[in-house]
């Protein structure tokens, strides 16, 4: 398997560079999102995912190995393949996508051509959970943010209410168990 190509870049095809490396060119998908920061660069290192079949063989690069986890774990999901999954990242940043998975927001993912409402639902719970593995230390604050209000949530209080109270902790409480004692203190004062 091909896990990193670096390179010239020679053309672009659609979605695709051709990257020459040792005098060979690879044809190499790519997300728009992705076609956009190659504007204007000659040379490039892409971290590869190989997809193989039996009448195809594939090549998918991504600027960063955050980036190849995430399509990794989108074609990890049950009819979602690699196309699809490029389509997915051509939406919006990483992050964006992360929060819309985290924050359970079908509507960001339901603009992907072909990923319908069931599609995405069935994407933000089989992801749920594993997306935190992907997520920078900003998109692991938002998503113990979330685990905290869903925390305070089931103790009776409203999103509203429990984001209002999360907002009064400071930055420097990263424990979720922390976060939610501060934010019931700050309830509590109410």
């Amino acid at each position: 398997m091909i896990a990193r190509l670096e390179g010239k870049i020679a053309g672009i095809r659609g979605n695709a560079v051709i990257l020459m490396v040792g005098g060979v060119g690879y044809l190499v998908a790519v997300s728009s999102y992705t076609l956009g920061k190659l504007a204007g660069k000659d040379q490039v290192l892409l971290h590869i995912h190989t997809h193989v079949r039996e009448d195809q063989f594939n090549l998918f690069g991504f600027l960063d190995e955050e980036e190849l986890r995430m399509f990794e774990l989108l074609i990890s999901v049950s009819g979602i393949g690699p196309k699809m999954g490029l389509s997915i990242l051509s939406v919006a940043d990483l992050k964006t996508i992360r929060l819309a998975i985290v924050n359970k927001d079908p509507s960001m993912l339901t603009r992907v051509a072909g990923v319908g409402k069931k599609t995405a639902e069935k994407l933000i719970v089989e992801l749920q959970n594993k997306v935190h593995a992907v997520a920078g230390d900003e998109d692991g604050d938002a998503a113990s943010g979330q685990d905290a209000i869903e925390a305070l949530a089931s103790l009776g209080y409203s999103i509203t209410e429990a984001r209002e109270a999360l907002k009064l902790v400071g930055p420097e409480v990263k424990d979720v168990s922390a976060r939610i004692r501060a934010a019931l203190k700050n309830l509590g004062k109410k």
